[in-house]
């Protein structure tokens, strides 16, 4: 939030105002001020106020919120910022502290692919999903491969994949109360990236399986 001054030259609104202008309940755009969604002043006597431009802007970024491809970028901007502030936290983890520094930097390039590679999950067609989800079984065999030259249990490895999943669904059930987005285009975001991620997850398993000697993949 920023403070306030008199004398700057914009149309302000109260919340109640602003929250009138654009449909939905003072509570609601309290809380959107309060993530950052929309910019917020406060006046010296610590009141929201908001800019008429920001509101209006900010209504129809939400009227363009419809199309899969409008959806696909709000939650990729949103699962990155979210990632990259969890990553720092779990940073001693052991699926992430195993990796030396090359192996790490090769992670990083695999997480931006399987965000990249989601996105474009979320928003293809249906006569293009099978070859997405082919990219996305080379990427968790990629992904396998890299973890079991760091010797990194099949367990561990499949937190690191788990840790991803979370913060993605997590990120998209967020989305109706801050993106307002209909129920139904989420659950179908929730049903692409759960696909998606199983056919890494399944591929890192079948990466291991394939290393062991007494291993079903062997014939």
């Amino acid at each position: 939030m920023t403070n306030l001054t008199p004398s700057e030259p914009t149309h302000w609104l109260s919340l109640s105002e602003a929250a009138l202008r654009l449909g939905v309940h003072a509570t609601t755009l309290r809380r959107w001020a309060d993530n950052g969604d929309i910019p917020v002043m406060l006046t010296p006597g610590g009141h929201r106020r908001f800019a008429l431009s920001d509101v209006d802007r900010f209504a129809a970024q939400q009227r363009g919120l419809s199309g899969p491809n409008q959806i696909a970028t709000v939650w990729a901007d949103r699962a990155l910022q979210t990632t990259r502030q969890e990553i720092v936290s779990h940073e001693n983890e052991p699926w992430l502290s195993t990796f030396d520094s090359d192996a790490r930097d090769a992670n990083r390039r695999l997480g931006q692919r399987l965000l990249g590679l989601t996105m474009q999950y979320i928003s293809a067609p249906t006569e293009e999903t099978a070859e997405l989800l082919r990219q996305a079984q080379q990427l968790g065999a990629q992904y396998g491969r890299l973890a079991l030259a760091s010797g990194l249990p099949l367990t561990e490895a499949l937190q690191a994949t788990l840790f991803f999943r979370d913060l993605l669904v997590e990120t998209a059930l967020q989305m109706p109360e801050n993106a307002q987005i209909k129920p139904s285009a989420n659950v179908r975001l929730l049903r692409k990236i759960n696909t998606l991620l199983n056919a890494i997850q399944l591929q890192i398993a079948e990466v291991y399986d394939a290393d062991r000697p007494d291993s079903l993949y062997r014939r």
